[in-house]
């Protein structure tokens, strides 16, 4: 359940102790609520709402987020904040404290957004100087008082195939180490491209939006995402000939249009 339940007896009753779960979800796509991205994140977030978690989105396209200056005065001189006085002074707390840490953008240059990287670089004051060896690892110290995250990624991809996820993938476990967050797995759709206009016209792929959904509802119930229902989420919708052909002449079609002005 959404709740954090604990039970202690008072005069013979069972009183029931319940802690609210919360969620932050960042929307890094440009086109927000029209992307790709928002396709599964909309039934992902109902999933976790469903579950009865309190979920705060953010767009990236909305924040005023600057970037890092590289200065560590967050470290020495203004520990745990930042000299910058933009939303990153809102966020920190709020990501600090959250139970769940959601990422959804889509691949750009084989990562991820501008605007969502830095809000990542931005994330040093959650990190104590200090380094420490963790897991066999040099690595800086979480503040103590960071919630132990759970994390989780979603992502769209223009291109077919599933390797095209492996840098970003690799980089936000790499920043869940870091971090001290865990990682929970990742919600991946390949040849993206297409996925809202199958849903536009009822194409039969219904069962990726509910298997998204459904990752919500196991996030919170098991603390993971089955491997079934993340595979769902990526499964094929078309033919990798048929999806080159389909875009291609898509992409033309509007160059024409152009064109002809």
């Amino acid at each position: 359940m959404a709740q954090r339940r604990g039970i202690c007896k008072r005069q013979s009753t069972y009183v029931r102790i319940v802690e609210q779960v919360e969620a932050v979800v960042f929307n890094g796509s440009p086109l927000m609520d029209d992307g790709n991205t928002s396709l599964i994140l909309k039934t992902f977030i109902d999933g976790l709402r469903e579950e009865g978690v309190t979920v705060n989105v953010f767009y990236t396209q909305k924040l005023n987020v600057h970037p890092c200056l590289g200065d560590r005065n967050c470290w020495t001189r203004t520990p745990c904040g930042c000299v910058q006085k933009d939303d990153m002074r809102m966020l920190l707390p709020k990501i600090q404290q959250a139970d769940i840490i959601v990422m959804a953008v889509p691949v750009y240059v084989d990562g991820m957004p501008g605007p969502m990287k830095n809000i990542v670089d931005r994330l040093l004051p959650i990190i104590e100087p200090f380094f420490e060896i963790r897991e066999n690892h040099c690595r800086h110290r979480p503040r103590s008082g960071n919630k132990r995250s759970k994390f989780m990624l979603i992502s769209n991809c223009g291109f077919w195939e599933m390797d095209n996820f492996d840098p970003l993938v690799m980089h936000v476990k790499a920043i869940c180490r870091n971090t001290g967050w865990e990682y929970t797995g990742a919600l991946l759709r390949p040849h993206g491209e297409v996925g809202g206009y199958m849903v536009r016209k009822a194409y039969p792929v219904q069962d990726v939006l509910e298997a998204a959904k459904q990752a919500g509802n196991e996030l919170v119930r098991q603390g993971r995402m089955s491997k079934k229902t993340m595979h769902t989420v990526s499964r094929e919708l078309l033919p990798l000939e048929k999806y080159v052909e389909m875009t291609s002449k898509g992409f033309g079609k509007a160059l024409d249009k152009l064109e002809h002005r």
